[in-house]
């Protein structure tokens, strides 16, 4: 920043040099370090200057200013040509914001004893803080009908203060315009524009986003007040996008889930699955080992269950197969894959979907971009995938690069609804093929663009046309200048918390092993005899005569085609390691304890290999992450994304395999968004979204 760039000013009488693009809130607050109070500004959502709690006195002005809509480059000097004089403190702000707090209150119901945001309320607060003691309103309050929002967001209207954060958040970041603000002065309202549920898979952060208790959160009504919760810092593991979580619980039980802050990751947003699954946590839980005898499941001891396991995997490691599920963390993985190879079992997979990306190196199977870095994309084109649903924030994140920046959008694929305009290139492969070759329209723009995108979704990677497409693909990219030193725009877009861990650590078919499309060949056909299932419940098929364990923690669809079961951690009762879909390591945390009898899964892969006469070689979760950073060093590097490193390498004649392309059409991966998984398939609130949703309507996409 040059000096040119910087503007004096004098704010309580303390003179102070600051960027001319501040607003003089952020003058008063990074300069000064004074608190500035506010109802209607955000720093992510666009300046509306409707609440006037941020008034501030500009000496000489006729009246105060409100702070959230004046920038510094348009304060003139006093009339000696010293800066501009700004009081936060004295007493014309004082009454000022004591009468502005009076209007907000007038017709503000006494519902604090009742009220779900009492304790967090930024009306209460702020009330205490710059509010009098005493109303002169005497006239009768107004009340307003509540709005229907669906089974997620709670409605008390005649508590809304008219700040319209809500208004802007579902319009300019989830982009999904179903609320406004109608009528004008007492008669002005929040509503939704058809009286419908809200659509959009991130309409649980106006929630975080109301000052008041307008809009509250349905599932969580009247279950806690803050004070009495416990929380914990951790990973969510809904999506492979890693969002930072706050798990607040009581009484054992988790009762809320928040965003946190994380600014490569996902701002301070998360999707309504994120923040809506915790009633799932509780539902149709394995708490005991079971062993089916006779088609019927009956409850066992760990001993018996843990011996019944060992000897069904003393058999020839040929006829032993092991895959890892979605929702894994890294430890267990390891703690599995290491048992398996100490049995000279290669047939692993932590790809459930048949997907053909790993074994190389890292840069062919991760979101290289970086999910921050897609808002600096000039041109990004989508292949088979619909980020909406199968990846929220990073739509999230292309549609604030093409609302603020200057992005072309292309995708080919089916046309849905992105909540941003497109040009829709066509519907499968031979349209893949046309896109190359051409010279025209978005394919010209994209081969001019500086620093382009290629998203690669996980539907085009499973079945036989996978290699061939993918080494297409990552041809393309080459020549096309996707990939340059310092700037890797080739993309895979993951939708399981699990997937990139499982590939870091070689989670795979070994030498003469099959993947998972093999496993259930090979199942069915009677060439296996024992398949473990480390929480892996999205395979539509029950392994033939195999004998079937299953890890995990709900009775999920693993279970029911289980023979063993032994009952293993949520996310939220175990430290783990996960790594998301731009190979970030983040560490979640405990939050509530294990379910009966349930133990990590770690732990329970440690025990059997003591059964099994192959004893892993630690004892302890730390020893196992020492055993991991020293196999896999790339897991030590928590919180770090690689983005662009090792570009230079890009090989795409390492990637899938040369051949002809079929022709065919792209599918998308996630279809039904609030069932994508064990917990989430076990959640009530899950179900009414799901029954209610139509967010993935064919649209006429823009040409």
């Amino acid at each position: 920043m040059t000096m040119s760039d910087l503007r004096k000013i004098n704010i309580d009488g303390t003179e102070y040099e600051v960027p001319a693009e501040y607003t003089l809130m952020q003058a008063c607050e990074e300069a000064a370090g004074v608190e500035i109070p506010r109802f209607c500004y955000h720093e992510r959502l666009s300046v509306a200057g409707n609440c006037r709690m941020c008034l501030v006195e500009w000496v000489g002005a006729p009246k105060p200013q409100a702070s959230c809509a004046l920038q510094v480059k348009d304060l003139r000097p006093n009339r000696d040509g010293t800066p501009a004089n700004i009081l936060t403190n004295s007493e014309t702000v004082k009454k000022a914001r004591e009468g502005v707090m009076e209007f907000l209150l007038i017709n503000h119901p006494l519902d604090c004893p009742i009220c779900d945001q009492a304790g967090e309320c930024d009306l209460q607060d702020q009330a205490m803080a710059y509010g009098r003691d005493f109303s002169r309103f005497e006239e009768n309050k107004r009340a307003v009908d509540d709005k229907f929002m669906g089974p997620l967001v709670n409605t008390i209207m005649t508590r809304c203060i008219q700040c319209t954060r809500c208004v802007r958040f579902i319009t300019e970041v989830a982009g999904v315009e179903e609320i406004g603000m109608a009528n004008r002065g007492e008669d002005a309202e929040i509503t939704t524009y058809l009286e419908k549920s809200l659509t959009s898979e991130l309409s649980g952060n106006v929630i975080d986003l109301c000052p008041v208790g307008a809009l509250t959160s349905k599932p969580y009504a009247f279950n806690a007040r803050p004070w009495e919760l416990e929380s914990v810092e951790s990973i969510d593991v809904m999506d492979a996008v890693g969002s930072n979580i706050r798990i607040d619980s009581k009484s054992g039980q988790v009762l809320r889930i928040l965003p946190i802050i994380n600014e490569e990751v996902n701002e301070e947003w998360i999707s309504d699955k994120t923040r809506f699954v915790w009633d799932g946590l509780t539902r149709q839980r394995l708490d005991k080992p079971y062993i089916r005898e006779n088609g019927k499941l009956r409850a066992a001891g760990w001993d018996e269950a843990l011996a019944l396991a060992a000897d069904k995997l003393k058999g020839g490691p040929s006829r032993i197969a092991a895959i890892a599920g979605d929702l894994m963390d890294a430890e267990s993985m390891k703690a599995l894959k290491d048992l398996m190879t100490s049995l000279g079992v290669r047939n692993l997979d932590c790809r459930q979907d048949g997907s053909v990306v790993g074994g190389g190196p890292r840069q062919d199977y991760l979101l290289n971009t970086t999910i921050a870095g897609l808002e600096d994309a000039d041109a990004v084109l989508i292949i088979g995938a619909n980020p909406r649903l199968e990846a929220p924030l990073v739509n999230a994140r292309i549609r604030k690069g093409w609302l603020h920046g200057d992005m072309a959008v292309g995708l080919l694929g089916e046309a849905v609804d992105l909540t941003y305009n497109y040009d829709h290139l066509g519907a499968g492969s031979s349209d893949l093929t046309k896109f190359m070759k051409s010279t025209k329209g978005f394919a010209k723009t994209f081969k001019a663009a500086k620093r382009p995108v290629i998203i690669i979704g996980q539907s085009v990677l499973t079945g036989d046309n996978a290699p061939a497409l993918l080494r297409r693909v990552g041809e393309f990219a080459k020549k096309s200048g996707v990939v340059t030193p310092g700037w890797n725009g080739f993309n895979v877009l993951h939708t399981a918390a699990s997937r990139v861990a499982g590939l870091d650590m070689g989670f795979l078919p070994g030498e003469g092993g099959v993947g998972t499309a093999g496993i259930i060949s090979k199942a069915e056909a009677g060439e296996l005899d024992t398949v473990y299932l480390l929480g892996a419940d999205e395979i539509d098929s029950d392994f033939g005569n195999a004998f079937v364990i299953y890890q995990g923690s709900h009775g999920d669809n693993g279970a029911h085609s289980a023979d063993l079961i032994l009952p293993g951690a949520a996310y939220t009762e175990k430290y783990g390691l996960y790594t998301n879909t731009e190979g970030r390591v983040q560490a979640a945390n405990i939050a509530v304890p294990l379910k009966g009898d349930a133990k990590e899964d770690w732990a329970i892969i440690r025990a059997l290999s003591a059964h099994c006469d192959r004893v892993l070689p630690y004892d302890s979760l730390d020893q196992l992450r020492e055993k991991l950073f020293a196999d896999h060093p790339v897991f030590a590097g928590l919180g770090h994304a690689p983005g662009a490193q090792g570009a230079e390498d890009f090989d795409p004649a390492k990637m899938g395999k040369a051949g002809d392309l079929a022709d065919y059409n792209f599918a998308v991966s996630v279809r039904e968004f609030y069932l994508t998984n064990p917990i989430a398939r076990a959640s009530k609130v899950m179900a009414e979204c799901a029954a209610l949703s139509d967010i993935t309507p064919l649209v006429e996409a823009a040409e």
